[in-house]
């Protein structure tokens, strides 16, 4: 065999490079990327480290505008992102999200002159801060205020510090928008100054979105004025790159594909169990409550024996849902990636302070499903957004109109509860959105949110296991071909099905992946943390209390009760304890009809149920009617220092039932109507009166 001479040596090694090159090309190079991965400025300089001093984040970072967020379901954190990309877009800010738990507030009174904070807070329960704003609420309000240069309030430590304020309530609340308004009276009080007047949105109306829309504009023209800002035209920017990894697969161990953190991919889930960390707890007993066959309320029991997980009876267990698989298709068919969903896609920020939502590298599939809150309502803001990407320019002109029309965008999609996927469908007469950039998905949805629910025990008498009583959602949408349901509460059904030896559960014509990523939830098991409440029974069960809660409203009653039946039996003196409860019809929903009955057998005389059964006689008959008929009582007890509670429906129950509480209070007493509303005032502000409600 003839030698090779170094020519032919170059040229074999030439092509054999050329061979390989050509086979691997999208697998080792030439990986397609997001087109949007490399426009966002990344020329901010290194990766700012790990630090509490927000100054120092921001300088380190090249930042000029921080937008801090108060969050309990992931509303003001959303509302604080769409203000950061609107300011960095529209008027070239140098802005950045943060999270009002991850910095100190001490060197407010060294935020430089020629830059701005905005706060977005959330007022959660009656006048609290969400969680993760508990500290900074505490320490701007409080009395013994201490900035780092230590000036007081008549020396104006905060002159420096321009701010802009928005907040998320509900008017049905005694306390609304009570987070926005204590902040700017504080900082007003220390010298900050506010740029135009802090907006309120309102859940209760309904009107959040579009009192957020509404207030935002003449902030940006106010705003523009005072820091001299040029509008430009918004172009998108990526806040994230997202990069397809062919590379890797589903079966790669490092690849999440539902687990919310790094313990939980590689199987050594560990405490402490938190809004960061859910523990896997397995559903020790699961029954419905109603007896007829198109409404469902579910009683479940959560084990979490093992886990270090305690609660007090009030609290509030937080599961983390799933979505439907029905709905995973629809979204993944509406942009073009039900083929590449089982693709692994590494998303990371295109600036040093952006987070990312999720964990990856992780799939398409797996981010849909486990982590965007994908059947939310669609924004306005979020639809005008996407008309640079419709599929043609019809679709496109009538996303333009609808993301500037809010009448028109009412009646055409939000009257329809439409989530982003059955909107769009809709718009571009089932057209695919295969332009849209993942990235845009990403940052626009919120990461889906865990679902508070009473806790219905009694840690007293089942420390290690937690009851959860939920009806199951499903609305009907009138001039709407579908029909609205819960994503948490169907969820929760379809695991209740499957324990009671459905093999396939369908609930409502939805499916789930009740196994779980890698089938770590199999056997049963649904991800919770517990979050502690504020509404708890007096710490001497020998004070009379009285309840109200119709419907769902009596899971936390229930855990009153059993405890207090538990106290009783340990012949502990127990006080007189009333429980108004409310229903359709004694015969369909009536939940816990045999349980009461036991624990009046514990009680005794000190225990009293009030039912009223609006669908069952000639009349509607309400909670609030059944307080008024038994108004001497109650008032007799309020006057022996009774405590008064009240669950369920914020709109209108509990506000018939505050109203009410009122004029039996007048009444009774021989005072004024306005007399009656200062002394249940009275009552709330010194925690007698106490509510557990949602809108």
């Amino acid at each position: 065999m003839a030698q090779l001479d170094t020519l032919d040596f170059i040229v074999l090694v030439g092509l054999l490079l050329g061979t390989v090159a050509y086979f691997t090309k999208g697998t080792y190079w030439a990986v397609p990327k997001d087109p949007y991965a490399t426009s966002y400025a990344l020329a901010n300089g290194h990766k700012a480290g790990k630090t509490r001093n927000i100054i120092e984040k921001m300088d380190e970072s090249g930042k000029n505008c921080v937008i801090f967020f108060g969050s309990q379901t992931g509303t003001a954190e959303d509302y604080a992102a769409r203000l950061a990309k609107e300011g960095s877009s529209r008027f070239g800010l140098k802005t950045m999200v943060a999270d009002l738990e991850d910095y100190d507030y001490d060197n407010l009174d060294t935020f430089p002159e020629d830059h701005v904070a905005m706060f977005v807070l959330a007022t959660y329960g009656e006048g609290e801060p969400t969680d993760n704003a508990v500290d900074f609420y505490e320490f701007v309000t409080g009395e013994d205020v201490s900035f780092s240069k230590g000036g007081t309030a008549d020396e104006k430590p905060l002159e420096n510090l321009t701010f802009v304020a928005f907040g998320l309530g509900n008017n049905t609340y005694e306390h609304y928008n009570s987070m926005v308004r204590g902040l700017t009276s504080a900082f007003k009080k220390y010298g900050a100054r506010l740029i135009s007047a802090a907006g309120e949105g309102d859940d209760g109306a309904g009107t959040m979105e579009e009192d957020f829309l509404a207030w935002k504009e003449p902030m940006w023209t106010e705003l523009s004025e005072k820091l001299g800002l040029e509008e430009r035209e918004a172009v998108y920017e990526p806040v994230f790159s997202v990069t397809e990894k062919p590379d890797l697969s589903p079966d790669s161990e490092e690849v999440y594909l539902g687990e919310p953190n790094k313990n939980h991919l590689e199987g050594k889930s560990k405490g402490p169990y938190n809004a960061h960390n859910p523990f896997i707890a397995p559903i020790s007993a699961s029954r419905e409550l109603f007896t007829v066959k198109d409404r469902n309320c579910l009683h479940m029991e959560i084990d979490v024996a093992g886990s270090n997980i305690s609660y007090q009876t009030g609290d509030h267990v937080a599961v983390w849902p799933t979505n439907a698989g029905k709905e995973v298709d629809r979204f993944l068919a509406t942009f073009g990636l039900i083929e590449k969903r089982d693709t692994v896609i590494s998303v990371h920020g295109l600036d040093p302070t952006a987070k990312v939502p999720f964990p990856t590298p992780t799939t398409y599939d797996a981010a849909v499903r486990y982590h965007m809150e994908i059947c939310s309502a669609v924004s306005r803001q979020f639809i005008a957004s996407l008309a640079a990407f419709a599929p043609d320019e019809t679709t496109k002109k009538e996303m333009i109109r609808l993301g500037g029309d809010k009448d028109y965008f009412q009646e055409h999609i939000a009257s329809k509860y439409y989530n982003i996927a059955q909107a769009l469908d809709v718009i571009s007469r089932s057209k695919p959105w295969s332009n849209v950039p993942f990235s845009i998905l990403v940052e626009g949805l919120h990461k889906i949110q865990p679902r508070y629910y009473s806790i219905s025990s009694s840690s007293l008498v089942q420390k290690d296991k937690i009851s959860i009583t939920a009806v199951v959602e499903s609305l009907r949408v009138p001039g709407a071909e579908h029909i609205v349901k819960g994503v948490t509460t169907n969820y929760l059904l379809a695991l209740k099905q499957k324990q009671h030896g459905d093999p396939s559960p369908d609930p409502h014509g939805l499916t789930y992946n009740i196994t779980g990523p890698r089938n770590k939830y199999d056997g049963i098991h649904v991800p919770v943390h517990v979050r502690h409440s504020n509404f708890k029974l007096p710490s001497d069960p020998a004070k009379p209390i009285i309840m109200v809660g119709p419907g769902s409203g009596v899971a936390p009653f229930r855990g009153f009760i059993q405890e207090r039946a538990a106290q009783a039996k340990a012949g502990q003196p127990v006080g007189k304890t009333v429980l108004f409860y409310g229903c359709r019809r004694e015969s369909e929903d009536f939940l816990y009809a045999d349980e009461w009955k036991t624990y009046a057998e514990d009680l005794g005389t000190s225990f009293q149920l009030v039912t009223a059964f609006s669908r069952q006689g000639p009349k509607k008959v309400y909670v609030q009617h059944r307080l008024r008929e038994h108004g001497k009582e109650v008032d007799d007890m309020l006057q022996q220092k009774a405590y008064f509670y009240v669950c369920g429906d914020a709109a209108n129950m509990a506000r018939e039932v505050s109203a009410t509480l009122s004029k039996i209070i007048a009444e009774h007493r021989g005072v004024s109507d306005v007399k009656g509303e200062e002394i249940v005032k009275a009552m709330r502000a010194s925690n007698q009166y106490q509510e557990d409600v949602w809108s």
